[in-house]
């Protein structure tokens, strides 16, 4: 398994890499680096998106999960950046219900490349955000891509 950690705004990150797919982001640094081309790549891309040039990643993704997260984090990932959609509306074109697209966000391995960040409540607030510093977090992610963020009540 492929090791990388960087430098980001939201504080050190860690990409993890198996069989050349990306399989996790984790915030913090990793004890042991091991960098590979696609690592390498991975963490120029989530520069990328931090420094404004990038909207669309493009790299090989494999999370480590049931068939049913794996569907949840594919259409998170069809969220175009700028853009927001509900629990709710992501769970009817899966077939499911709105907290369980909550879990599928929550046990998100790949935060900001899958942007779970993009999915807020059915009134447009910010709800959960497991990365660290939580909605905090959220909260900037989406400001970066010029969505002005509603805190909840």
């Amino acid at each position: 398994m492929g090791i990388l950690s960087l430098h980001s705004p939201l504080g050190d990150l860690t990409l993890f890499e198996e069989d050349d797919h990306i399989i996790a982001l984790e915030w913090g640094w990793g004890d042991r680096q091991q960098p590979s081309a696609l690592l390498i790549e991975a963490a120029q891309q989530v520069q990328d998106y931090f420094d404004g040039v990038r909207t669309l990643f493009d790299l090989p993704l494999n999370p480590h999960g049931s068939d049913f997260q794996k569907r949840a984090w594919s259409a998170i990932s069809q969220i175009p950046y700028g853009t927001t959609q509900s629990y709710g509306d992501l769970a009817h074109k899966i077939g499911t219900k709105a907290r369980a697209m909550g879990n599928a966000c929550r046990t998100n391995p790949i935060p900001i490349i899958i942007p779970c960040h993009r999915v807020l409540s059915a009134q447009g607030n910010l709800t959960g955000y497991s990365g660290m510093g939580g909605l905090d977090s959220k909260a900037a992610l989406i400001r970066l891509e010029g969505i002005a963020p509603q805190l909840p009540l």
